[in-house]
């Protein structure tokens, strides 16, 4: 543990991807601790956007389909985000949301499932994974005659894989609200022997983690495209799916786009080989620039390895200063120390207020987020978190603390987005 800020300035100093900073824009003052629900503005964003506005757009009109390659971006950026998670050309698509992928992806792996053994009716999830997820499948079940079951800790799932009755297992690489990180690798095989088919949501895991899709033996994974690939709010997501089963699963939202020939406007649907069959409608083109120009931020690292080096030192240093100088509050670290457990955020327990504290954080120039009920919730982005970043958000966060200012009235009101 360093012992002043001077010593975190040192450590930025020797940061092989300290120059990577420089690809984003950050606002003067602010300790942006939040990329894991929207990642910063990347410098080269706003030109690129301004280029496919006014030219491609603008004086390429509708022949910039061809033209500018706009038809081909779910598949251009799809494969640029597959050197990230461990996927093979021609294997992920972006398209949609996150939401919209779960539904098509996990729809898919229950026809499949159930075709092969109807007696098994059980979609196995985690009780705390991120509610889209959760409502998603909760929809599917009674779609097909299903059951939602829900393990209350991680701990529970392999015992609850050997229970049976498990169609699809469905979970979220790394939890959003406590940064637990699942062995994919260990859960795949056990699935895999069970006769489970696996889904994985990477939200918090693409861009942050290294990811082996193949190399672990998914079968389904969805992402997000704003949070650690620095897409823009909204981003597009992308969808996976294993070369096993990419020319005989179907998804339900047979859009035109994923159709087989989309501009030969046959009445009927053939769906189109591979994971091209999980697009639905049209690109949203400006979305996908924006995403590009973000994903390609974190290829500029070089890949995931450095990244997670970073990631592990910046939150390991997180929680040694949060002990040595917020101790006697009462915070109760909820991420798991273990690295091997760990993903790109550190999350802090503090019963009834951690709004109001995570409130004042900010207003003092510290962002991070709050998690109902009680979650105080940092994320640490390789590519632009510096070691002084950690050591001023600690310092405010003991200010903060120590001087009770959390407790101002201003604090605690909630607005549409907490």
């Amino acid at each position: 543990m360093i012992a002043s800020r001077q010593e975190a300035l040192a450590l930025d100093r020797d940061d092989p991807l300290a120059h990577l900073r420089e690809r984003f824009e950050l606002p003067d003052g602010v300790v942006y601790l939040d990329g894991n629900s929207l990642g910063a503005l990347p410098r080269a964003t706003p030109a690129c956007l301004e280029e496919v506005v006014k030219r491609e757009w603008g004086q390429g009109l509708i022949g910039s389909w061809n033209e500018a390659g706009w038809a081909q971006l779910p598949a251009r950026i799809g494969d640029k985000i597959a050197t990230l998670v461990g996927a093979n050309p021609g294997e992920l698509v972006v398209a949609d949301s996150t939401s919209v992928n779960v539904y098509k992806a996990l729809s898919a792996a229950l026809v499949m499932a159930l075709a092969k053994r109807p007696q098994r009716r059980r979609i196995l999830s985690e009780r705390h994974n991120f509610p889209t997820d959760l409502y998603i499948a909760e929809s599917l079940a009674r779609q097909y005659g299903c059951e939602l079951v829900l393990a209350d800790v991680p701990e529970q799932i392999p015992e609850m894989l050997e229970q049976g009755g498990i169609a699809v297992m469905m979970l979220t690489h790394v939890n959003y609200r406590t940064g637990r990180l699942h062995d994919m690798a260990a859960l795949n095989r056990q699935a895999r022997r069970e006769g489970v088919l696996t889904l994985w949501d990477l939200a918090h895991s693409a861009g942050a983690v290294p990811v082996d899709l193949n190399g672990d033996d998914a079968d389904f994974a969805v992402g997000c495209g704003y949070k650690y690939l620095n897409g823009g709010p909204g981003a597009p997501a992308f969808v996976w799916v294993h070369g096993r089963h990419a020319d005989t699963c179907r998804q339900p939202l047979s859009g035109w786009f994923g159709h087989a020939e989309p501009f030969a406007f046959t009445p009927s649907y053939a769906p189109a080989p591979g994971s091209s069959r999980f697009l639905c409608g049209t690109p949203a083109v400006l979305a996908m620039a924006a995403l590009e120009c973000g994903v390609d931020t974190v290829l500029a690292a070089g890949g995931m390895h450095g990244l997670r080096r970073k990631s592990l030192a910046l939150t390991r240093l997180f929680i040694e200063l949060v002990e040595a100088h917020c101790g006697e509050h009462g915070l109760e670290l909820v991420t798991p120390r273990d690295e091997a457990l760990r993903g790109s955020q550190v999350c802090l327990a503090y019963a009834d207020n951690a709004y109001p504290v995570m409130q004042a954080l900010i207003a003092h120039g510290v962002v991070g987020d709050f998690r109902a009920p009680d979650i105080l919730r940092f994320g640490f982005t390789p590519l632009y978190t510096r070691y002084v970043d950690v050591w001023d958000a600690v310092q405010e966060l003991a200010r903060v603390l120590d001087s009770g200012s959390w407790r101002q009235a201003r604090y605690h009101r909630k607005g549409a987005v907490t």
